[in-house]
């Protein structure tokens, strides 16, 4: 698997100690990317959280989902393709249990705002055909803004995209949400990281739901401590490669129940069944 997955699949085809954001940024970035690929995955593959029992390969079908036939889309960078989990995410175990077609729009490091190099907003445009139908758009709220020190900007007054400083975390969210809205018509949903110690990312969360008042997203909130303190530190310390990236036991685990939860209750308040 290369580091950047853009996936069309169906599900049958498929402690916590802190670190500096510039630590955090080189987390990201390097998570599987050049020649220090083959050296993180041999890396991955040694920690117990990523044994093969916990492969998004052995998750069993649900019956019944509301998410069942589904389509969806979801753009993000390191967290979202699997960084340290070997390539598989909530999306692969999300999309084997409940039976959905996803495309994943994933790459490493990468930051919501154009100030850097593939962007989320730039890879939203030039990699998705906004002629594709999606019953739901699922967008990471990157670490790597936080990391990059990415300025969070201000909330604009306008709808217009051209209105937006893409260079900034806010005016990136607005453009995502107003690209959304316009060409694929569905509801769009922003989840968070679990917490770490990271001010900046704790703005960028701030930031979301009061934008969320503007736009009427969806959050699926993991920085919620009682996400992080519904598991134990023993737990935490196998759920978590580092204090940004999970293995495959945490997305299985703890990550998955939680989001599938909140896709769920978005599915029936969307009626999307």
């Amino acid at each position: 698997m290369t580091d950047r997955q853009k996936k069309i699949l169906t599900a049958a085809g498929v402690a916590g100690a802190s670190l500096t954001l510039v630590q955090l940024g080189l987390l990201g970035a390097l998570g599987g990317i050049g020649p220090l690929k083959g050296l993180q995955k041999a890396r991955m593959i040694r920690k117990p959280g990523n044994a093969e029992e916990y492969a998004a390969d052995r998750t069993e079908k649900l019956e019944n989902s509301p998410l069942e036939g589904k389509r969806i889309a979801f753009l993000g960078s390191s967290v979202t393709y699997g960084a340290h989990s070997l390539g598989e995410s909530f999306v692969e175990y999300l999309a084997k249990r409940n039976g959905f077609t996803y495309v994943k729009e994933a790459v490493s490091g990468t930051t919501l705002a154009t100030k850097y190099p593939r962007s989320y907003v730039d890879r939203m445009r030039n990699e998705l055909n906004p002629k594709m139908i999606f019953d739901l758009f699922v967008c990471q709220l990157s670490t790597n803004d936080a990391a990059r020190k990415v300025p969070l900007g201000g909330i604009s007054a306008s709808f217009n995209r051209n209105d937006f400083d893409t260079d900034t975390v806010c005016g990136a969210i607005e453009y995502i949400a107003s690209y959304v809205a316009e060409y694929w018509r569905c509801p769009l949903i922003f989840y968070t990281g679990t917490r770490f110690d990271s001010d900046r990312y704790a703005q960028m969360v701030q930031l979301l739901f009061e934008l969320k008042d503007k736009w009427g997203f969806e959050i699926i909130d993991l920085w919620d401590s009682a996400v992080r303190e519904g598991v134990t530190d023993e737990q935490y310390a196998f759920y978590m490669s580092d204090p940004v990236h999970p293995t495959r036991a945490g997305y299985r685990d703890w990550w998955t129940p939680i989001m599938e939860k909140e896709l769920y209750r978005i599915a029936e308040e969307k009626c999307l069944r």
